[in-house]
């Protein structure tokens, strides 16, 4: 061996009997609890903003719930109707999906009656103004098809000589029932929520349509519970980013040009961690499409004679909520609400400050870039919901301002915190999982010390199917204190190289240490 060896040798012997008699420090957790941002109420218009602090307060629940749940009800009224102009060709919709995770015994339910009230108060009214067309138009056409069949009877029982003026008549007639058209009667909001449900009210509703829910059963469906086959999925994709849809099959045809699905849910918190399981909902996009909400359970600090909702405070939400819904419901070309100079800047801002964050190694957002990449688009979105609220009559003449920007900006940064916490309970790092894993296995084995082989003898093939799949996961518990890397002594033969050994953090083998 020469005398280059023999340094190289009693270098790494030194390091390695200082790694194994330096003192450990406490590991930091591969996954803490995240510092949720509190959600900003005094974004919202002052009408709105009163009706969801005196919910909240009446319902002893928190904010967020009756906050986010009013946006998806602004966004009922809205979604198909306006958009928002935010720069060229970039146009957002004003539809969102919104998913609350809570509890139960939350009081969710009544939150919910309290918020869409309204939506089902316009629903009436707009069926209310349509029915006397209806009826009209269902009498026409009842006419219409009895003189074509009376016409058609008349033709097959007539002589030679006169039967061909008689089936030019028919047919006339019949071409004339075919063209009278029955308007479908209104509706705003989905009880049947199946994704053949939402396309065929998308095509009879002038391409919107709003599913919203206290209980979060249409995760199930979109996850294909109730589906033999695989989730069917296209129409919640296309339905939030207003993609052209077609249903060609035997059974129907429909297209809708323009689709606009609003989504309003509350989920138990566990429902989270079981959608992130489903394959294709992450991996084409569902699940990016929603703004999640993770507040923190009053239950066990609630006021048992909390202050009911003011009348005042109540009447003028409905009143605004059932105005602005039937005032855009006359829209058959979408109102276009435009960003004023100092509005586009801070939306531009906050672009560029997201921007950075998505890179895949650096970036705070990088593991859940597919969401993150939306949440711009989404803060758009939510301006203009607070615009149209502001603005009751004639917000399409009035450009959206710097301030009603900035507070849609701070809801969008409330919810990339909470979409962080939501995605860590669905597993979207990867690395950080399979390093807790890596971490239980090492707890079971007992092990002080470890090669990368035994430990590849002991852990999920599923989850690691070579030797170098372990690095990110064991350079990442090495980050967090568990475990150390020994040096590796060198060797002058040929062959193989040693396998790396680590050390492992007394807590792992003496719980108690």
């Amino acid at each position: 061996m020469s005398t280059t060896d023999d340094l190289w040798e009693g270098f790494a012997a030194l390091d390695s009997q200082q790694a194994t008699t330096a003192p450990w420090e406490d590991p930091a957790p591969l996954k803490g609890p995240r510092a949720l941002a509190d959600f900003p109420a005094h974004a919202l218009p002052g009408w709105l903003r009163d009706f969801v602090a005196a919910v909240a307060e009446e319902t002893q629940t928190p904010v967020d719930l009756a906050g986010c749940l009013a946006l998806s009800v602004l966004a009922t009224a809205a979604g198909g109707r306006s958009v928002v102009h935010v720069r060229g060709n970039w146009r957002e919709p004003t539809n969102l999906y919104v998913a609350v995770a809570l509890p139960p015994a939350n009081r969710k339910s009544a939150v919910f009656s309290l918020l869409a009230d309204p939506l089902f108060d316009a629903e009436k009214r707009l069926k209310e103004v349509q029915a006397p067309t209806i009826v009209e138009a269902q009498m026409t056409a009842r006419l219409a098809k009895e003189a074509a069949d009376n016409a058609a009877t008349k033709a097959a029982k007539a002589s030679p000589d006169e039967r061909e003026a008689l089936v030019e008549s028919a047919l006339a007639l019949a071409q004339t029932a075919e063209s009278v058209t029955v308007p479908v009667v209104p509706q705003l909001l989905a009880d049947d929520a199946t994704a053949e449900t939402v396309t065929s009210r998308l095509a009879e509703q002038g391409d919107r349509i709003s599913v919203m829910s206290a209980e979060g059963e249409i995760f199930d469906i979109m996850a294909g519970r109730y589906s033999s086959g695989s989730p069917n999925l296209g129409v919640f994709l296309k339905g939030h980013a207003g993609d052209r849809l077609k249903v060609d099959r035997q059974t129907r045809q429909e297209y809708i040009e323009r689709p606009a699905v609003t989504m309003g849910i509350c989920v138990q918190p566990h429902v989270l961690d079981a959608i992130g399981r489903v394959e294709a909902a992450r991996g084409k996009g569902l699940l990016a499409r929603f703004l999640y909400s993770l507040p923190e359970s009053l239950v066990g600090y609630r006021k048992s004679e909390p202050d009911p909702v003011p009348d005042e405070v109540k009447d003028t939400y409905t009143r605004n909520i059932v105005g602005l819904t039937l005032a855009l419901a006359e829209w058959t070309d979408p109102a276009v609400l435009q960003l004023s100079p100092g509005a586009y800047t801070v939306h531009k801002d906050f672009k560029d400050c997201i921007e950075p964050k998505l890179r895949k190694r650096e970036g705070e957002l990088g593991h859940i870039d597919d969401w993150a990449g939306k949440v711009v688009g989404a803060t758009a979105r939510i301006a203009g919901l607070l615009h149209l609220a502001e603005h009751l009559d004639g917000a399409h003449t009035i450009p959206v301002s710097p301030e009603t920007m900035r507070g849609a900006v701070e809801l969008g940064e409330y919810f990339t915190s909470h979409g962080l916490a939501a995605f860590d309970a669905m597993g979207a790092d990867p690395t950080s999982d399979r390093a807790a894993s890596v971490l239980e296995t090492l707890s079971d084995q007992g092990w002080r010390e470890f090669s990368k082989r035994e430990l590849m003898l002991k852990v999920s093939r599923s989850e690691f199917a070579t030797a170098d799949s372990l690095d990110p996961a064991l350079s990442l518990l090495e980050d967090h204190g568990y475990i150390r890397a020994l040096p590796v002594q060198r060797t002058g033969g040929r062959g193989r190289p040693p396998s790396p050994r680590y050390l492992t953090h007394p807590r792992l083998t003496t719980p108690n240490h």
